[in-house]
């Protein structure tokens, strides 16, 4: 695949970047080389090769969930910035 200006064009709208002139010829360069790279890697015979989902067999040790009350509701409010006694008040984030 080729990279050109026009290709550079339509990833940057899909990724919303703007990008300057001399942006669009930089990254004409790199997506050029990632893709030169990514040639190199497929002219590895990789068959009977299992892929790799993790890089080692260890399993995670997950502790047990368990429901502690360490800080009362009061020692909770304390130190936040604002609350109405009962709650946490914090900006709308969502309009209707």
């Amino acid at each position: 695949m080729t990279i050109d200006k026009e290709t550079v064009e339509k990833v940057a709208h899909l990724a919303r970047l703007e990008l300057a002139e001399d942006e669009k010829d930089q990254m004409i360069q790199d997506m050029s080389k990632i893709l030169g790279f990514m040639d190199k890697l497929n002219e590895i015979n990789t068959s009977g090769i299992e892929p790799l989902v993790y890089m080692t067999n260890e399993m995670n040790v997950m502790r047990e969930d368990v429901v502690k009350q360490e800080i009362t509701h009061e020692q909770a409010l304390q130190n936040a910035p604002k609350h109405d006694g009962n709650y946490f008040l914090v900006a709308k984030v969502i309009e209707k």
